[in-house]
């Protein structure tokens, strides 16, 4: 399996999951073009199964493995949304699938992630390495590890939601892109570059983890540990190996926004445009709706990366 990701690893994602994962609609709001000023086009990824983008990534992934190793069986690690979508896939594909989570993930996501099928076994994000207990297990278990972001079959499955975007919605100037382990920020960067030359591409990410922010500016890898922000599904520790340099090849940008701010952009998108997002879902909204760039006169996408959410937690938040 090769380490490098082309434009054409993700036209054969695209069509290996054809039919399996949503084509998710692409929808506008009067209300947010008034408000910015600009002509926005909304990719709707909390609307693909399982709630989210990861979906895409996933069943690429596991579609591939040689038969052996479906077998036997894969291995990830995931605060949520990769979880539920590798336990998807594995139903859909005969694959079984064995997740590590965090003990404190949401439980509508730990829930999820079960009532798809998978085991699921917890860890302690303070005391324990996700990535060194899964490949502690995998290679016990003889199981295959499946990693949420830095894995070309991944990111490649991740960069079809920009291409189906600018298929859908035609031109951009600029495309907003939340950014975790930066899996779906190089994809739809990677697309983007080859069918919109002129597009800037921006990533956005959590205030409390800036990692990525921080090493697209000094173009040197840095690392957070365990950022306390609300944007669970982009508490990773650092872009990956894969994913890093293709982040500064292809994105023009990022941007940073606070819990705060995320928070008011969340419900605002759940009640004017009436779309259920997460925390991580609504990031790159945010960099939109709170003015962190200059968007008059603009063609703009934005995916919504997914909509996860829990509801009581949500509910708690509005009442504070």
């Amino acid at each position: 399996m090769s380490a490098e990701v082309s434009f054409e690893d993700l036209v054969a994602a695209h069509a290996r999951i054809a039919g399996h994962a949503r084509r998710t609609p692409v929808l506008a709001s009067s209300t947010v073009d008034s408000l910015t000023g600009a002509r926005v086009f909304f990719k709707c990824e909390n609307l693909q199964r399982m709630g989210a983008f990861k979906f895409r990534g996933a069943y690429n992934a596991l579609a591939q493995l040689p038969v052996e190793q479906k077998r036997r069986g894969v291995i990830a690690y995931s605060s949520g949304n990769h979880a539920q979508a590798v336990a998807l896939a594995g139903r859909m594909l005969g694959v079984r699938a064995t997740i590590v989570m965090p003990a404190d993930a949401p439980p509508v996501k730990l829930a999820a992630t079960r009532g798809y099928g998978a085991e699921v076994i917890t860890y302690d994000p303070q005391r324990e390495s996700r990535e060194t207990l899964a490949r502690r297990i995998g290679e016990e278990r003889g199981l295959t590890v499946i990693p949420p972001y830095d894995h070309p079959h991944i990111i490649a499955g991740q960069g079809t939601a920009a291409k189906e975007l600018i298929e859908d919605a035609g031109a951009l100037d600029v495309l907003l892109v939340p950014c975790g382990g930066g899996g779906l920020l190089s994809g739809c960067a990677l697309a983007a570059h080859r069918m919109l030359p002129d597009c800037r591409v921006i990533g956005v990410e959590p205030a409390a983890g800036d990692d990525a922010t921080r090493s697209f500016r000094t173009r040197t890898l840095h690392t957070v540990h365990n950022p306390d922000t609300i944007a669970d599904g982009a508490r990773t520790s650092s872009l990956g190996k894969l994913t890093f340099p293709l982040v500064l090849r292809y994105v023009s940008d990022m941007l940073t926004v606070t819990d705060e701010e995320l928070l008011r952009s969340m419900f605002f998108v759940w009640e004017r445009m009436k779309l259920v997002v997460e925390p991580t879902g609504a990031l790159a909204a945010c960099a939109l709706l709170e003015n962190k760039f200059e968007a008059a006169g603009l063609r703009i996408g934005v995916v919504l990366s997914g909509g996860n959410v829990d509801l009581d937690w949500a509910a708690r938040q509005r009442l504070r």
